[in-house]
């Protein structure tokens, strides 16, 4: 029986990880990575801060799922087969120990990225699978029982089977090469980024944090909360990049033009806060109210909420009038910034979008119109918040479609 000749088209985590699985399940196959740059595994070593998040020590797959705004349905049966703990079994069978930090996220003992970059290359190179750079593909077309491939360079070559883990990106032109689907692209949208308020008279606060805030969209029903960072061009932290990726398709829609509302003590309803600023009133009628707060606001924070309140730096609680009380009030619960635009978050971005998982064998990522194609990671409508979830993501992915390819 000749040889299978499988084609991982794209050198990311989840290229990498359907290649190992495939040869490692079909060892008769050859297995070729083609990357379109000129190094492999280029998110893993960007990510998190160059020490790569590899996963999330959440080893309930039905809390799991619930990190992932869009794929939750699909991949709680995928992670049936390859799970978070399955990822860190692997890696530590492969000479990776893995830590977790007290947020759940999971990065190798050595804190940097090149720890994991490393393994998967040596495990790659060690079962004999090519990997071909500054391969960029062109199209791809059903040839006979397999794949002819073309690459940018003009090169052909051809496949029995083909894995595409090309990844996300926003715009749709980059998946044009795509054979034709059961069902069509589901527009790619970005996900995961940061807010830019211009306008914001917070600005000058950049690199102030606040633990717990609550963010909403005016108008949607997009809601988060948890820590906030104030930077010099708006707002970031776990709060808006998750509010960013819950509603990646209504910010997209708006042109990312869109009123944001913060709640800066969202464990008090607003009469609770009310009450709670009147009996600090009573109990501190001498102290300035510029420099006093009962809510552990930072005091920078604090300050400009009560000179955006009209409050005077010198005036103390007990002559404080009514009007602007309740715009202290109004301030804290209700302070609205006028959004124009997204950042980029630390180089990491995630598209939200791409092959819609109906046109796929639930089982296998197999494409039901076209056999012997494949699709793993980023580059199927599936994504998650920040914490090691898309890559989580990439290896599952990854792993099934090695298990299956060969069959």
């Amino acid at each position: 029986m000749m040889s299978l000749a499988i084609t991982v088209i794209g050198g990311g985590a989840a290229g990498f990880f359907g290649a190992i699985t495939a040869l490692e399940t079909f060892p008769g196959a050859t297995v070729t990575i083609l990357e379109k740059t000129r190094t492999v595994l280029n998110k893993v070593r960007i990510s998190g801060g160059g020490r790569c998040n590899v996963t999330h020590a959440c080893f309930d797959n039905r809390q799991l799922v619930k990190h992932y705004p869009r794929g939750e349905k699909a991949l709680r049966s995928l992670l049936n087969q390859f799970d978070a703990a399955d990822t860190v079994r692997w890696f530590e069978r492969n000479g990776v120990r893995l830590k977790t930090e007290a947020d759940g996220r999971m990065f190798p003992e050595t804190n940097t990225s090149e720890t994991i970059i490393d393994c998967l290359l040596h495990v790659a190179q060690n079962l004999g699978i090519r990997i071909r750079t500054s391969c960029g593909v062109s199209s791809l077309r059903k040839h006979e029982s397999g794949w002819q491939i073309q690459l940018l360079t003009g090169e052909t070559f051809y496949a029995d089977r083909v894995l595409v883990a090309t990844g996300g990106y926003p715009q749709r032109t980059a998946y044009d090469w795509f054979p034709q689907q059961t069902e069509d692209l589901i527009t790619p949208v970005p996900s995961l980024f940061t807010f830019n308020v211009p306008t914001s008279y917070l600005l000058p606060l950049a690199g102030i944090a606040v633990h717990d805030a609550g963010v909403y969209v005016i108008g949607t029903k997009q809601q988060q909360r948890g820590p906030l960072l104030l930077t010099h061009w708006g707002f970031s932290g776990p709060a808006v990049l998750r509010l960013s990726a819950w509603a990646a398709r209504d910010l997209a829609a708006v042109d990312y033009r869109f009123t944001l509302r913060i709640n800066w003590v969202p464990t008090l309803t607003e009469n609770d806060l009310r009450t709670a600023l009147q009996n600090f009133r009573q109990q501190n009628g001498r102290k300035q109210v510029s420099s006093q707060n009962p809510f552990g606001l930072p005091s920078r924070l604090w300050l400009a909420l009560a000179t955006e309140s009209g409050i005077q730096e010198s005036q103390r609680w007990a002559d404080l009038p009514a009007k602007l009380f309740n715009r202290l009030t109004e301030r804290l619960t209700n302070s609205q910034f006028q959004v124009v635009g997204k950042s980029t978050f630390k180089e990491e971005f995630v598209t939200c979008g791409g092959v819609p998982l109906g046109s796929l064998n639930p089982q296998t990522l197999e494409s039901k119109a076209q056999s012997g194609l494949f699709f793993a990671g980023e580059v199927l409508d599936v994504d998650g918040i920040t914490g090691g979830f898309n890559f989580q993501n990439a290896w599952t992915t990854g792993y099934i479609v090695g298990k299956h390819i060969g069959l």
